[in-house]
């Protein structure tokens, strides 16, 4: 399983990540990670803080494992085993970086065997495929924050631990709690630090995963470029890998 054969291409489209993306994006979880910012730094109606720096930076690849119309829902992990991960992304125009509410975050990435749901069994694991674990889509709030619970992903072969991400503004919500329409505003990939990711491979389940991890640096895709392409901030909840962890940041996009 590999998402690489399009990793090189050159997407036009442009979105950024705020300097200080992880300060708005930590107002959305409390006690769990530590504002540096007032809670009223963020409005919709204001700069979320008065030296805030846009910089651009390119979109990421697709992949092939994308599907289409999936849940719109806060808890997206149907019951699947693993180290708990609580994401707080906040939404944020890249000309004002005013946070845009209303606009639909979608998740998807593996589980800790490096399956997707919908193409298990590429990663050479079998298990119980219902086409929807690990992805779905929520829609920012008031302050630009969509906030996801997921688990800590696996890896498969050729690239490292990432989630797929896209930004949608417009969508309509149907009555199956699915999502259609609107306009797509930003592909990308969320990464992790590498040492939170050595710790939590040595935790069951993601110990059973026996497919070489392709670290950060031997990622293809990933360019070491820090927040810029979509390096999350990671804060413990607890006292082990086990326990889990929030994951912020701040995506900029073009309207």
């Amino acid at each position: 399983m590999t998402d690489t054969s399009d990793a090189r291409t050159s997407v036009a489209r442009r979105t950024v990540l705020l300097a200080t993306g992880a300060t708005a994006a930590a107002l959305a979880v409390g006690a769990a990670a530590t504002p540096e910012a007032p809670a009223d730094a963020v409005t919709d109606t204001a700069p979320v803080a008065a030296t805030a720096v846009c910089t651009l930076t390119k979109e990421m690849t697709e992949g092939p494992y994308h599907l289409d119309g999936q849940y719109v829902r806060a808890d997206v992990t149907e019951g699947k085993a693993g180290v708990p991960l609580k994401l707080a992304l906040t939404v944020v125009d890249d000309d004002t970086c005013v946070p845009i509410s209303n606009a639909l975050v979608e998740i998807w990435h593996a589980d800790t065997l490096g399956e997707y749901s919908g193409f298990v069994g590429a990663n050479g694991h079998s298990e119980t495929d219902d086409g929807t674990f690990l992805r779905g889509a929520v829609l920012t709030d008031s302050r630009g924050v969509a906030t996801i619970t997921t688990i800590y992903p696996g890896w498969y072969r050729g690239r490292c631990v990432h989630i797929h991400v896209k930004v949608h503004t417009g969508v309509t919500v149907t009555a199956d709690g699915h999502f259609t329409g609107g306009q797509e505003l930003h592909t990308g990939q969320l990464f992790f630090s590498e040492t939170i990711t050595a710790a939590v491979a040595r935790v069951s389940p993601y110990s059973a995963n026996r497919v070489t991890r392709t670290t950060l640096a031997q990622d293809s895709i990933y360019d070491d470029a820090g927040a810029s392409s979509g390096l999350l901030t990671l804060t413990a909840l607890g006292g082990s890998a086990s326990s889990g962890y929030t994951g912020t940041l701040t995506l900029g996009v073009e309207r």
